[in-house]
């Protein structure tokens, strides 16, 4: 199975436009809207936020990073320069040509447009530590795609790799909302935490594009048959949760 995806369009490219306004010192918000109609509104502050705020969780997962990097979906850019200033060769990448162009213009020195889906086009460039942080698991979209990009990943990485990334289980929330979109997902044989959402801001509106929150157990289940297991689980006070995958030899 493949997955195609063109060029981000320039007007499209909602999340990147609103990194580079804040870093031109414009605070701002980028408005995520669910299928559903749910729309909530997020500061783009975080993703320029410096090590000392970050959650302890994310902090705790940083030290299980080893030899080469790749950060997918680097945003901002803040955890490539944080391994930078460390002295870390990482390469960071995302599909939005707008936030590639901020990580440049803070210094780093290593980012590519590049989509999760086209990953092994890097090759024969071969990894050690995979980040997806940032909630950057989702990027995977969706139960079997996951496995899919999994297994790229697997060829792109040596014997003694991981991949440390950040989750989000679906199923610690009391909201109604969420519970009932849990319930819609599932009427349409989607996984309960399957979202599929766009980003606005200001005239960008982006595509629409499914994103994944999965449980510990879904995690593992995802993992399954791919060539990765579920080393150690890093808990929060939140729905949020770190996961250091290591590869199966």
């Amino acid at each position: 199975m493949t997955y195609r995806k063109k060029k981000l369009e320039k007007n499209k490219d909602a999340f990147g436009w609103a990194l580079y306004d804040f870093l031109k010192s414009e605070n701002n918000y980028v408005i995520i809207e669910r299928d559903d109609g749910f729309i909530e509104a997020e500061n783009t502050e975080k993703y320029f936020s410096e090590f000392d705020i970050w959650p302890e969780h994310m902090k705790k997962a940083m030290k299980f990073v080893i030899g080469k990097v790749l950060d997918i979906g680097c945003g901002a850019g803040r955890h490539v320069l944080w391994l930078q200033r460390k002295g870390i060769d990482v390469l960071g990448i995302d599909k939005s040509p707008m936030a590639v162009r901020v990580c440049k213009l803070r210094g780093a020195k290593n980012v590519k447009v590049i989509s999760i889906e086209k990953i092994d086009k890097l090759s024969p460039r071969l990894f050690n530590t995979i980040l997806m942080m940032g909630n950057n698991f989702g990027l995977f979209g969706s139960f079997n795609k996951a496995k899919v990009l999994l297994k790229k990943i697997y060829k792109i990485t040596y014997n003694d790799s991981r991949i440390i990334a950040e989750l989000l289980d679906p199923y610690k929330t009391k909201l109604k909302e969420h519970l009932s979109y849990q319930k819609f997902n599932r009427k349409r044989g989607r996984m309960s935490g399957q979202v599929r959402l766009r980003m606005i801001y200001k005239k960008y509106k982006g595509d629409w594009f499914d994103y994944l929150f999965v449980s510990e157990k879904e995690l593992r289940e995802i993992l399954k048959g791919t060539g990765w297991f579920v080393e150690k689980i890093l808990k929060s006070s939140t729905p949020v949760y770190a996961a250091v995958i290591k590869k199966i030899n």
